[in-house]
């Protein structure tokens, strides 16, 4: 039976939104933010040409069948849904590599912030430095997860009319993914291991699904997807807090 509180999840996005603007948090998210921005700008110059090509050929891959070509349109989309959602978590996998450091300290400062502990910013440059082998270390532990399960699912979604059932897969893992990514930052800052968290999530899955959903979402959307992360990173932090994380830990 699947515990937790979707429509709890749910908000807690919005409630990222809302912590980024404090005083003492601003700083660490316009770092990674004009990173984003810059990494953004690399990867839509280099895979816009890549995605009409890769479409392309999906469709050159479907069998000669009529009624299949008279719902060319049909895979079309679903090819192109699975293609955007893959770019868009690996968007975030950049993304999280890049800035990870950051965003392990802005989760520290976030849970200070919401425990009402005092936020302080002072030796805060030593600190990210020092967390660095740490933090890359577990964003490869995410990407070792992610590829393979992704492979799998790439590998449903060419096989025709199967594909109808993959891309809906695509999407409920990818919000399990972005729940995963967000709620590590606060986890790995109280020392838990990646397996622990991936059994603390699954214990509410429900919420890691009502939070991982509009993160997925809008992590599709351009230019909006440059500052979800620095709000996801806030919202999973509330999510910790509040879930099944602080509590328990």
């Amino acid at each position: 039976m699947l515990k937790g509180n979707f429509f709890r999840g749910l908000g807690y996005l919005g409630e990222g939104f809302r912590l980024i603007r404090q005083p003492g948090l601003r700083l660490f998210v316009i770092i990674p933010l004009v990173i984003n921005v810059l990494l953004f700008g690399l990867l839509f110059y280099f895979l816009a040409e890549m995605f009409a090509g890769l479409i392309a050929a999906a469709m050159g891959w479907l069998p000669d069948w009529a009624w299949l070509q008279a719902l060319d349109w049909l895979f079309w989309l679903l090819y192109g849904a699975v293609i955007l959602l893959m770019l868009a978590y690996g968007f975030v996998i950049v993304a999280n590599l890049i800035g990870a450091p950051f965003y392990g300290y802005l989760a520290e400062l976030t849970e200070k912030h919401l425990t009402g502990q005092e936020v302080t910013t002072e030796d805060s440059w030593a600190a990210i430095v020092k967390d660095i082998p740490r933090v890359l270390l577990r964003e490869v532990q995410k990407i070792l997860y992610y590829l393979p399960r992704a492979l799998g699912l790439l590998i449903i979604g060419l096989i025709p009319v199967v594909n109808l059932v993959a891309a809906v897969l695509w999407f409920l893992f990818n919000s399990w993914m972005m729940a995963l990514q967000y709620v590590d930052y606060p986890a790995d800052n109280h020392k838990v291991s990646f397996k622990a968290l991936r059994g603390l999530l699954g214990d509410t899955r429900l919420s890691a699904f009502g939070f991982g959903l509009p993160v997925a979402l809008a992590a599709m959307v351009p230019v909006l997807n440059l500052v979800v992360v620095p709000a996801a990173v806030c919202g999973a932090t509330a999510y910790w807090v509040r879930e099944n994380g602080a509590t328990r830990h």
